[in-house]
């Protein structure tokens, strides 16, 4: 399984339940790895998607503790053994778990390969990434030339499990 991730600096991820700040070469990034694979979020993160609805070209997988919460074009769970059961058949490098913050957390001893995109900025914000950087259980496999958009410098990493 991947975690796919925005990150500043200091592995903040959001504010307010929205993101950093919007890269459009990020996006297009999220895209390429995730098209015709199956995403793993939480109700707000599904609610923050254009229109509050799945991305198009991908199976999304909402994760709530509201039993009454429904979502069109997404299977709905309440438990990570849920989730990991729907999941169960598919290959790994098929699933892409992509927010928010309780999600990361819920599914990183799951995760096998994290999709980085780094920051090189500080933002003030109230949600964060598990450090990678920190991890033991992790390691650097690649990371990317400094692109910058905006006047945001950023570069897309690529961690391991060891």
């Amino acid at each position: 399984m991947n975690a796919i991730v925005v990150v500043d600096k200091n592995w903040c991820i959001g504010k307010d339940g929205g993101l950093l700040v919007h890269l459009s070469k990020d996006l297009k990034y999220f895209k390429e790895k995730t098209i015709g694979k199956t995403l793993i979020v939480g109700r707000k993160t599904l609610e923050s998607f254009p229109g509050g609805k799945p991305l198009p070209g991908r199976k999304t997988i909402v994760l709530t503790r509201n039993t009454s919460y429904k979502a069109e074009g997404a299977y709905v769970c309440h438990s990570k053994q849920e989730v990991l059961e729907k999941v169960k058949d598919l290959h790994p490098a098929d699933v892409f778990v992509a927010g928010g913050g309780a999600i990361y957390k819920q599914f990183l001893n799951d995760v096998d390969k994290g999709f980085v995109t780094k920051i090189c900025n500080e933002y003030s914000g109230d949600t964060f990434f598990p450090n990678l950087d920190e991890d033991e259980d992790f390691a650097l496999e690649s990371e990317g030339e400094t692109i910058e958009e905006n006047g945001v410098k950023f570069k897309f990493c690529i961690y391991n499990r060891i």
